[in-house]
C-alpha cells in the first residue's frame, strides 16, 4: 500500500537530488528517508533512483512516476485544504427552534445581527414553546429553558443562572397590593402557563434554606409565553416568568417584580441538539455570539427592535 509520506519523500529527493537534503526539508533523518524510498520501490516493484556515493538520479521509471506522484500529492493536498475550509466555514442553512416570548422579543433581533456578520448563513426559524422532536423533525438545534428531561440530547448552557420572577404591571399592584410572601399569591389572579398536558400552577420559592411551593390559580391560562407576558403588561394578573423574557419590561417600568427577596425557580437557557457531530463551526459561533449577547443583555444592553 502506498504511503502519503513516502510519496512526499520521493518527490523531495527527486527535486533536491539528495536523500540528505530531502530529509532536512521534511525534518527527517537520512535513514528514515532512505527507508521510505526503499519501501516505495518495493511497493512499485521497480527502481526509482540510481544511487552512488556522490549522486542520486532518477531512473526512467522514476522520471515517469514522478509526474504521477506530484499529481497525487497535489490532489491529496487540495482535498485536505477543502476539508479544512469546510470545518472552519461559517456558512450554510441552520434550522432553529426558539421559545415564543424570548424568541420574538429578544432572539430574533440577535439572529438578524448574526446574519449581518455572517451573510453566508441562512436560518429556518420555528417559534414554539413546545420542545421540537429533534429526532423526527428537521430541526438542527433548539433553544429552550430548563434542563432537558431527555438525557440523550446534547445540552449546552447559554444562560445558566437565569431564574423566574414574579411580576405584574404597576396598575395591577396598585389595585390589588403587592405580595409580601409567597403565600400571598393565593389571593391574587395568577396567569398560568400550560405546556402540553402540564399546567404550571405550582410556583416554587426558597429563603434561608426553607423551600416552599405555592399552588396558584387565576382566570387566564395560556400555552404561549408571549401571551402570558402580554396579559401581565395589560394588568390582568401576576405572572411567573423567565427573567430574560421580562427584563426589558422590568427595566422600563412596564412590569414590577415582587418577592425579590426569595430565590425563585431556576430557568437556565440551553442550546440542544441530538449529537455533537451537529455542533458545526456555525453552531459553535452562534452559541458564542448568543452567550455574549445574553451577558450584555443582563448588564443592561437592550436587544435591537
Amino acid at each position: 500500500m502506498l504511503r502519503f509520506e513516502d510519496l512526499r519523500i520521493f518527490v523531495a529527493a527527486a527535486d533536491h537530488g539528495s536523500f540528505s537534503a530531502a530529509a532536512r526539508e521534511l525534518d527527517l533523518t537520512p535513514a528514515v528517508a532512505s527507508a521510505a524510498l526503499k519501501r516505495l520501490e518495493l511497493t512499485l516493484e521497480t527502481r526509482l533512483f540510481v544511487r552512488s556515493t556522490r549522486s542520486l538520479r532518477l531512473t526512467s521509471d522514476g522520471e515517469r512516476y514522478l509526474e504521477y506522484a506530484r499529481a497525487a500529492l497535489s490532489t491529496l493536498q487540495a482535498g485536505q485544504n477543502a476539508l479544512a475550509r469546510d470545518k472552519t466555514a461559517i456558512s450554510g442553512s441552520l434550522s432553529v427552534s426558539i421559545p415564543s416570548d424570548l424568541g420574538r422579543n429578544v432572539l430574533l433581533p440577535w439572529l438578524d445581527a448574526f446574519q449581518l456578520r455572517h451573510p453566508r448563513v441562512s436560518f429556518q426559524v420555528r417559534i414554539s414553546d413546545r420542545l421540537a422532536d429533534l429526532y423526527r423533525q428537521p430541526v438542527d438545534i433548539a433553544l429552550r429553558y430548563g434542563t432537558p428531561n431527555d438525557s440523550s440530547l446534547v445540552a449546552l448552557p447559554l444562560g445558566e443562572h437565569n431564574r423566574r420572577v414574579v411580576c405584574a404591571s404597576p396598575a395591577y399592584f396598585a389595585r390589588h397590593g403587592t405580595p409580601q410572601a409567597p403565600a400571598d399569591l393565593r389571593r391574587h389572579n395568577c396567569l398560568c402557563f400550560v405546556l402540553g398536558e402540564s399546567l404550571h400552577d405550582r410556583w416554587s420559592f426558597e429563603r434561608a434554606g426553607v423551600s416552599q411551593t405555592v399552588p396558584v390559580k387565576g382566570d387566564r391560562v395560556g400555552d404561549d409565553g408571549d401571551l402570558v407576558r402580554r396579559w401581565a403588561l395589560a394588568g390582568h394578573g401576576v405572572a411567573y416568568k423567565s427573567r430574560y423574557d421580562v427584563l426589558s419590561d422590568l427595566r422600563a417600568g412596564r412590569l414590577v417584580e415582587a418577592l425579590s427577596d426569595y430565590a425563585s425557580e431556576p430557568s437556565p437557557l440551553y442550546l440542544l441538539c441530538v449529537h455533537r457531530i451537529l455542533l458545526s463551526p456555525t453552531v459553535k459561533r452562534l452559541r458564542e455570539f448568543l452567550q455574549t449577547r445574553l451577558r450584555e443583555f443582563e448588564a443592561g444592553a437592550e436587544p435591537a427592535r
